[in-house]
This record gives C-alpha cells, sequence and structure tokens, in this order.
C-alpha cells in the first residue's frame, strides 16, 4: 500500500481593514479578553475575542484612523497596540531580509 501524502487546509482568516482572506500565519491577531485587556497575540491561540490584521505598516495606519479595530472588538485600542504591530511587522522584514 502506497501512502500520499495529503495536502493540509491551510485555515484563512479575513483582515478586519482590507477585507481579504490570508491564511492565518500572514495576519497579526488582536485579542480582547472577557476581563477587556486587549493584546498582541503572535502565537494565535489566546482565548478570547480576536480580529486579524494584515502584516503592513500601512494597514495598521489605516486601522488606527478609522477605529475598525474598535468597533470590531468593542474596546478602546491604545496607541501601545498599533505601535506594538508596527514594532513586529518591522521586525519580521528584517528577519526575512537577513
Amino acid at each position: 500500500m502506497i501512502c500520499v501524502p495529503t495536502k493540509r487546509k491551510v485555515p484563512l482568516r479575513r483582515c478586519v481593514v482590507t477585507g481579504e482572506s490570508f491564511p492565518k500565519k500572514e495576519l497579526l491577531r488582536i485579542v480582547r479578553t472577557k476581563e477587556g485587556e486587549v493584546f498582541v497575540d503572535p502565537t494565535g491561540k489566546k482565548s478570547g475575542r480576536g480580529a486579524y490584521v494584515s502584516k503592513s505598516e500601512e494597514v495598521v495606519e489605516k486601522a488606527r484612523k478609522s477605529k475598525v479595530l474598535e468597533r470590531h472588538l468593542d474596546v478602546k485600542i491604545p496607541d501601545e497596540i498599533y505601535d506594538e504591530l508596527i514594532r513586529l511587522i518591522r521586525r519580521e522584514q528584517l528577519l526575512k531580509n537577513e
């Protein structure tokens, strides 16, 4: 009997800013817990209400201006969260270029 490797189904998620669907690993997740805490979830596995954003500085800035994350998560998003998203994007770009 020959075992043929099957392709795994790649989970897709939608960016709340652009509305485009991407594989889960290509997006950044922001989480709101039941207690109302908001933080960036680089693993994508923390419990709570999540919203996904494309890994693009322009998209993060658009999210900041339009307050789409605040509407999606029903909580005020501090500027530190947006700054952390931009830091993560820049760090990943630096690691890619090396």
